[in-house]
C-alpha cells in the first residue's frame, strides 16, 4: 500500500510516499481502506513538530479519514466490512489505516467521504466549545474569527444551529462571501483601525455575547474588550502568529472570561459526552440541517502541497486529500 512517512519532523519535505505492507486488524481493531483524509492547521503543525503535543516518530500525517470497513479484528460482533465510515486514527494519509472500534462511527448517506474526512475534529470543536464552554443561549450573538477556515466554518455553522446570531470575520471577499453562504448573519474584515466600531455596528449597536476565536491575533484584545458583561472568549487555537498576552485587570473590568477549549482533552476526559456531541452533529446531518463544506481536494501524491496549503490559512474550509474510492 501506498503510505506518506518520515523519520524527521524538520520539514515537509522530510516526508516520502513509500510502499509498504497492508496492515492486519488486531483485537478490536478496524481496517479501513481510506477514501479521504482530512487535514488541518494542527495537522501540518504537529508534521513539522511545532505543535505542543509531539508525534513518535516514524510519523504518517492525518487524524481523520473516511472510507470502507474492509476486515474487522476479534471481539468486533457485528458484521460491519463494506459499511462507510469516519475515524479517528494514527496517519490517515494512506490507503489503508488501522483504527479502535470505538473510534469508527457511519457515515451518513447524506454525506460524502470527503465532506466525512473533514467533519469530526472541527465540529466537535464547535460544539463542545460554544455547548459546555460558552453554554450558549439561543439569541445571543457569536463573533466568529477565522471564519472561513475548518474550524470557524464549523463555528459558523454551529452557532447558527443553535439559534445564535453570527457575526463571521474574514480577511478577504472571497473568504466574507463563503461566510455568507455558509449561514453568517453578518460579515466583517479584520483590518484592525476602526474595527471595534465596525463590530458593534455589526452587532447591532450593541455588543457580542461570546467570541469564537481560532486565530488569537491582532484583533484578540479588541474583541475581548468589546464582549457584554458576562462575554465569554473562547481561545481555540493560535493561527494568528505569536500568542497574544491579555492584562488580568481585564477580565475582571469586564465581567467577562477567557475560556481554553481543548477537544483532545475533552475526548480524553469525558469520552461519553463527546460521543453524545457526535452523535448530535450527525444527526443534524441526517436530517439536513449541517452541510459541511469540502475545501480544497488535493490526490495523495500531491501530499506535500496539501500540508503546506493547510498550514497557510489560505482555504475555504478544511483541506482534504482524496485517496481512492474502495
Amino acid at each position: 500500500m501506498k503510505k506518506v512517512i518520515a523519520e524527521s519532523l524538520s520539514s515537509i519535505t522530510d516526508y516520502q510516499l513509500i510502499e509498504t505492507e497492508r496492515p492486519s486488524p488486531g483485537e478490536g481493531e478496524i481496517l479501513i481502506g481510506v477514501a479521504a483524509c482530512g487535514l488541518g492547521y494542527v495537522d501540518s503543525l504537529v508534521a513539522l513538530g511545532r505543535y505542543q503535543v509531539k508525534p513518535a516518530l516514524p510519523h504518517t500525517p492525518g487524524r481523520e479519514v473516511a472510507g470502507r470497513i474492509l476486515a474487522v479484528g476479534a471481539g468486533i460482533e457485528a458484521p460491519r466490512v463494506g459499511e462507510r465510515v469516519m475515524a479517528t486514527v494514527n496517519g490517515g494519509l494512506a490507503e489503508y489505516a488501522l483504527a479502535p472500534a470505538a473510534e469508527v462511527r457511519p457515515i451518513p448517506d447524506a454525506m460524502t467521504f470527503a465532506e466525512a474526512a473533514g467533519f469530526r475534529v472541527n465540529y466537535l470543536t464547535a460544539l463542545h466549545g460554544l455547548v459546555d464552554r460558552a453554554q450558549l443561549q439561543p439569541g445571543e450573538t457569536v463573533v466568529v474569527f477565522g471564519a472561513a477556515g475548518g474550524l470557524g466554518a464549523a463555528g459558523v455553522q454551529v452557532a447558527k444551529r443553535l439559534g445564535a446570531r453570527v457575526v463571521a470575520v474574514a480577511s478577504s471577499r472571497e473568504k466574507r462571501a463563503f461566510c455568507q453562504k455558509l449561514g453568517a448573519d453578518q460579515v466583517l474584515d479584520s483590518e484592525p483601525d476602526g474595527w471595534r466600531e465596525r463590530l458593534r455596528a455589526a452587532c447591532g449597536g450593541t455588543a457580542p455575547d461570546v467570541v469564537f476565536d481560532p486565530v488569537c491575533g491582532p484583533l484578540f484584545e479588541p474583541a475581548f474588550r468589546s464582549l457584554h458583561w458576562r462575554g465569554r472568549h473562547l481561545i481555540l487555537g493560535f493561527t494568528g502568529g505569536p500568542i497574544p498576552s491579555l492584562r488580568v485587570n481585564l477580565p475582571l473590568m469586564k465581567g467577562a472570561g477567557l475560556i481554553g477549549v481543548d477537544v483532545r482533552q475533552f475526548l480524553e476526559k469525558e469520552r461519553a459526552r463527546g460521543h453524545q456531541h457526535l452523535a448530535r452533529l450527525l444527526s443534524w446531518v441526517m436530517e439536513g440541517d449541517l452541510k459541511p463544506p469540502v475545501g480544497r481536494v488535493f490526490p495523495l501524491d500531491a501530499f506535500m502541497e496539501a500540508l503546506e496549503f493547510a498550514l497557510s490559512g489560505a482555504g475555504l474550509g478544511k483541506t482534504v486529500v482524496a485517496i481512492a474510492d474502495p
